[in-house]
């Protein structure tokens, strides 16, 4: 694998004070959001870009052209995607009778005693407590803010893998390490996951990391406090996830080592279903 040091090939070529976990596609520049525009695969810089409208007719209306622009301009449309869906669905828990919480939420070896429903490991990270709006509040504000971050950073189909992978390891902490039929519900080792990946980049890359661990330390602690019911278990488990994640992004970033990266990201994936699915079993 390949070592990032902190070195000017790890900031945007236009503005070099701007960090940056992306490339060019076609000339394989580092750029910053704000010098993103969405390809058909990846993200390509101003200049390749306007090389591409030099070289191709015009041949959609205006209005289309704008929308275009405006949605591969470096906007983080994954991370606002994200908490659209799931202040949506935390609207729809309030509606009695529809029972989304009980379809959604995560209770132990996927669901209960003797049903098969793994699909709870993940859609359970869209769900949170109706009993404390602030769960949710907190968990988007801290989307919002890891989000924006992570996202242009690393590219729109490498953070939604990030999030779903880190809740997915976040609920196999609460699998593993609390009791199997507990019930779970919320983003938040989603959340610990993208914590746990910035920490890795911001370390790798050489940037200064300090608050970070702090915040990351101080919610871990939270967690383990009497009386909350916090499921500090996803914290752990999402935080893992993310941190392994994180490695995996930052030691292959080059495109040579693209087809790597998808074997490692595939494999871990695997990993987590399988620890899952023989927790199953043996429960």
């Amino acid at each position: 694998m390949n070592d990032a040091p902190d070195t000017a090939a790890n900031y945007c070529y236009r503005h070099p004070g701007r960090q940056s976990f992306i490339l060019c596609q076609r000339c394989g520049r580092t750029i910053c959001p704000e010098c993103q525009t969405q390809a058909a695969v990846g993200v390509i810089c101003p200049e390749c870009m306007k090389e591409q409208r030099q070289n191709a007719p015009r041949t959609k209306p205006a209005i289309l052209t704008r929308v275009g622009r405006l949605s591969g301009s470096g906007a983080p449309v994954v991370t606002y995607s994200i908490i659209g869906i799931t202040v949506f669905i935390f609207i729809l828990q309030l509606i009695p009778g529809l029972g989304i919480t009980d379809r959604l939420f995560y209770a132990g070896a996927f669901s209960y005693p003797g049903s098969f429903e793994p699909w709870r490991m993940l859609t359970s990270v869209f769900v949170h407590s109706t009993g404390f709006i602030f769960h949710v509040l907190l968990n988007m504000y801290t989307l919002w803010i890891f989000g924006q971050l992570l996202e242009g950073m690393l590219g729109r189909g490498r953070f939604l893998t990030l999030y779903l992978l880190s809740g997915l390891a976040g609920s196999l902490g609460v699998l593993l390490l609390s009791d199997p039929l507990s019930g779970v519900v919320g983003a938040s080792g989603a959340i610990f996951g993208l914590m746990g990946a910035f920490l890795v980049i911001q370390r790798r890359l050489g940037g200064n990391s300090t608050q970070l661990l702090i915040l990351v330390g101080i919610n871990l602690v939270i967690g383990f406090l009497p009386g909350l019911s916090i499921a500090w278990q996803a914290h752990v488990g999402g935080l893992v996830g993310g941190a392994l994640m994180g490695l995996i992004y930052v030691q292959t970033r080059r495109r040579s080592h693209q087809s790597l990266q998808n074997i490692l990201i595939i494999a871990l994936a695997a990993v987590l279903i399988a620890l899952s699915f023989i927790k199953f079993i043996v429960a």
